[in-house]
């Protein structure tokens, strides 16, 4: 039996997150979701006047794609997926997995495969398309986030259908201050790093781009970034779990680099020019989502956050970065993570996760929720 709930999240895909317009075709690729919640997004679609193009992979299914992959399919499967966005101008991703780790044995040089020839087909999405992608709520991810079945379910829909509109509205103060910012400093255990976002764009995400969303990003001139970032958050990247991630940077470069898996780490990082480069600076901003949960759609959004990405820049703000990764991990400035400042032009903007200037405490959780 479907959840009520349901309805009104697949109502915020298609009416506000892809606004999507009579006669417009629309691209859904879903992965583990319930067939009632994909049969309510469909019906959601059709009553727009919409067209409604179906891909679908479950993750085991990924995994024993991936596992035995190659150039020639790869490449083919990134042609055949390209064209047929290409002949959309929406995209709604809908991904689950009940196992985060179902990934985690497929060997590297698929993996790095698959993300090489994704990354065309990402680029487009991205750059040409309104879309919007979605975790769905599985119990898988209930448990990643130490929180009952029940409980997480009740999160995942305030966080994910809250008051999109009004955090729009609150954010355009703090897209005004960065806008006439130059430099950047932050500051936290661990960590003490500078750089410069001077001419660069300010973009908000409130909803249109991922559910749950909740960010403002840009991203640094690529060579202005120096000093260290230990961040306190782990990440899940292309199947594998990475905790006590740190950095040093230099004219922009990761210089050195440690975490739990450090040689994996590096490989990455190494795998093409751009990846020990920085495509995107961001300040997490939901006020639903209060600890790291190990799904970054989420972790890139906690209020009082920020993340700081390896890897290929977004051309909405668009530095030169390129790279075929885009890692996001966190770092998290709230009291009960360790603390920490956010500081514009020598300006303290942030403190322990709480804007202190007048114009952005409509940013503050309480002023949210």
């Amino acid at each position: 039996m479907s959840d009520p709930r349901w309805g009104k999240l697949a109502d915020v895909l298609v009416n506000y997150s892809i606004s999507l317009k009579e006669g417009e075709v629309v691209v859904i690729n879903y992965r583990d979701v319930p067939d009632e919640m994909m049969g309510i997004l469909i019906k959601k679609v059709y009553e727009k006047g919409g067209i409604p193009l179906l891909t679908s992979m479950s993750q085991k299914v990924c995994r024993a794609y991936l596992k035995d992959t190659n150039e020639a399919t790869m490449k083919t499967y990134s042609e055949v997926e390209l064209a047929l966005h290409k002949r959309a101008q929406a995209s709604i991703i809908l991904w689950g997995s009940s196992n985060l780790t179902e990934l985690s044995d497929v060997p590297e040089e698929k993996m790095s495969l698959m993300t090489k020839h994704d990354q065309v087909v990402v680029d487009w999405i991205s750059n040409h398309l309104k879309w919007v992608l979605l975790n769905w709520a599985l119990p898988s991810a209930a448990q990643s986030a130490e929180m009952s079945t029940a409980g997480f379910e009740d999160f995942y829909f305030d966080a994910c259908t809250m008051d999109y509109s009004k955090m729009s509205m609150a954010m355009d103060p703090l897209v005004e201050l960065m806008r006439r910012t130059d430099r950047v400093r932050l500051v936290a255990p661990g960590t003490d790093l500078e750089f410069s976002i001077k001419g660069m764009p300010a973009i908000k995400c409130a909803g249109n781009f991922n559910l749950p969303d909740g960010e403002v990003f840009t991203a640094p001139i690529r060579d202005s970034v120096n000093g260290t970032i230990r961040y306190n958050t782990r990440s899940a990247y292309l199947g594998k779990i990475y905790d006590n991630i740190a950095f040093r940077f230099k004219d922009g470069r990761i210089v050195e680099s440690s975490s739990s898996r450090t040689a994996e780490m590096n490989a990455i990082l190494d795998s093409d020019e751009g990846a020990r480069y920085v495509g995107e600076f961001a300040i997490g901003l939901n006020p639903f989502i209060n600890k790291s949960m190990l799904n970054v759609l989420f972790d890139e959004k906690i209020a009082g956050s920020i993340h700081l990405t390896p890897g290929n820049a977004y051309d909405l703000a668009p530095n030169g970065n390129k790279s075929r990764h885009h890692w996001d991990i966190v770092l998290i400035q709230t009291k009960e993570c360790g603390g920490g400042e956010l500081y514009f032009d020598d300006v303290l903007v942030r403190k322990d996760g709480l804007f202190v200037l007048d114009e952005l405490r409509g940013l503050n959780p309480e002023n949210l929720k």
